[in-house]
């Protein structure tokens, strides 16, 4: 299955010579409801932490509790942030309970935007005999005693305005329900713009990796172009801080968490070994930072693997497109040069918001740019920002073999074939997998079936309207898809339909 677009092309110039700028609607065909719906449920709300930052400490408006990660143990324990600093552990009874307060170790933690805070968590697939776990934590920059083990190139420490931490935790006893151990830093970085904007935010092992396989117990991040699009200030909209690879940023980056005093490996840029499997770390350039897995997205802040060991990137956008990218081991993703199948105004000296189509020779793939291109697109008369996504192979029948993601402003869910997907991973640009919405429902008392959406539900949970949706997606240990809002606080659940029997999650 693919999608050609090709009367959007046509009328956008790209059949031609002039390839003018496109100004409107860059993906002419709608996203379009065909028949998949899907139930959803509530299962766990967490607590209210409302006014527990001072207001300028705080995103305006104040959402209920700011949840964008669910996990499972496979021991059956599940866990949720609050970036407020919390982990919590939901007991079987769905009720949440503090695990640890990651706020209260870090007196330096900011939480003035969405993207801030204790920002994101894994747990380490041997955690339950050694203990480690994983956090994403921001603070502010100026009075800070730490210095960052990377600063944009060609700043100084006096331009450093927040720092993106990623830290190891060790309990004590893995099985405890509450953390008692201690703690060890392992990679600071710096933003040098106004806001923090496309810090650190995921971080991610290979689930599908096992003992022995060479991507075993290697820690990914989300790719960050570290505001430098659209961080404000005098440091934002610099090109020339990306399609570099003696800087992270813009780069997922695999590593090996283990301090190189243990490994005897290379250092990294933090106290973290650097897996010579990275293709930069086995280039022979001394230029190359080894760390770099991949590179050239704008915010690819959410990662996923499928069964086989593909790997998927969801990748923010500018103003005007979003996409969904399979991602290998050393490939160029295109910013701020590319944006979708796009060609970004920047390349010509102009701004972050226009496009242009690629040359006729390039978006049919019989001439190569370097550039490695999504499988999934839309633009911004759909939606304002990619969410997570995950291959999809479980109980739900109409959604099996598919990807599910959505859109965090708008929060509709999507899906696209996987099938089609990989197929469109054949070196073609234009080429990418038609995308679908997924209508969501609810069963009222009675049995009924009442369709709703994502939007619906939030703004039902906290009694009035909200300015954003702000969907994230999770995946249970079996499969299943947690949905989840920054703004209600509540974790449901896709569930296959229950008529009118009531059904829990399985746990």
């Amino acid at each position: 299955m693919r999608t050609w677009l090709r009367a959007g092309l046509f009328a956008i110039g790209i059949i031609g010579t002039t390839r003018a700028q496109i100004t409107s609607n860059p993906i002419p065909e709608p996203i379009v409801k065909r028949g998949i719906a899907v139930e959803i449920k509530d299962l766990a709300r967490l607590p209210d932490t409302r006014g527990l930052r001072p207001a300028e400490q705080d995103v305006t408006p104040a959402g209920w509790a700011r949840v964008s990660y669910v996990r499972d143990l496979p021991d059956g324990r599940r866990f949720a942030n609050d970036s407020r600093g919390f982990l919590y552990l939901i007991d079987s009874k769905n009720q949440p309970l503090v695990y640890a307060d990651v706020g209260a170790a870090f007196p330096l933690g900011v939480y003035n935007r969405l993207e801030s805070g204790f920002i994101g968590f894994a747990f380490h697939p041997e955690f339950a005999t050694n203990g480690l776990f994983y956090t994403v934590h921001s603070e502010f920059g100026p009075g800070n005693p730490k210095t960052p083990d990377f600063i944009p190139i060609g700043y100084g420490l006096k331009d450093v305005t927040y720092h993106n931490i990623i830290t190891e935790w060790h309990a004590t006893n893995p099985a405890a329900n509450t953390f008692q151990g201690t703690r060890r830093e392992i990679l600071r970085t710096a933003h040098v713009v106004a806001n923090l904007t496309h810090p650190l935010g995921a971080v991610e092992f290979n689930p599908t990796a096992k003992p022995g396989d060479p991507d075993y117990g290697l820690l990914y991040t989300s790719g960050s172009d570290y505001g430098f699009s659209n961080g404000g200030g005098p440091n934002a909209s610099n090109p020339a801080q990306t399609q570099r690879l003696d800087s992270i940023v813009t780069a997922i980056l695999r590593i090996d968490p283990r301090s190189p005093s243990t490994t005897h490996g290379e250092k990294g840029l933090g106290d973290y070994t650097i897996p010579m499997a990275n293709k930069f770390a086995a280039d022979g350039d001394p230029k190359t930072l080894g760390e770099i897995y991949a590179y050239g997205f704008r915010n690819a802040h959410r990662l996923s693997w499928d069964t086989d060991g593909t790997m998927f990137a969801s990748d923010i956008g500018m103003d005007n497109i979003e996409e969904i990218n399979i991602v290998r081991n050393g490939e160029n993703y295109g910013w701020m040069r590319r944006e979708g199948y796009f060609e970004n105004g920047r390349v010509r000296g102009g701004a972050l918001n226009q496009l242009f189509p690629l040359p006729p020779e390039i978006l049919d793939g019989r001439v190569k740019d370097g550039f490695t291109y999504p499988v999934v697109v839309y633009d911004h008369d759909e939606g304002r920002s990619v969410t997570d996504g995950f291959p999809y192979h479980g109980r739900i029948a109409a959604l099996r073999g598919k990807f599910v993601f959505g859109d965090i402003y708008a929060g509709r869910v999507f899906v696209a074939d996987l099938a089609a997907m990989k197929k469109a991973d054949d070196g073609i640009p234009r080429t990418v997998a038609p995308v679908e919405e997924v209508q969501l429902y609810v069963r009222d008392a009675t049995g009924k079936r009442v369709d709703v959406s994502f939007r619906d539900l939030v703004e039902k949970t906290l009694g009035k309207s909200v300015p954003r949706a702000d969907l994230h997606i999770s995946r249970t240990r079996d499969g299943e898809l947690y949905l989840t809002s920054r703004q209600d606080g509540m974790i449901r659940m896709l569930v296959p339909d229950s008529g009118s029997v009531t059904t829990s999650a399985k746990r």
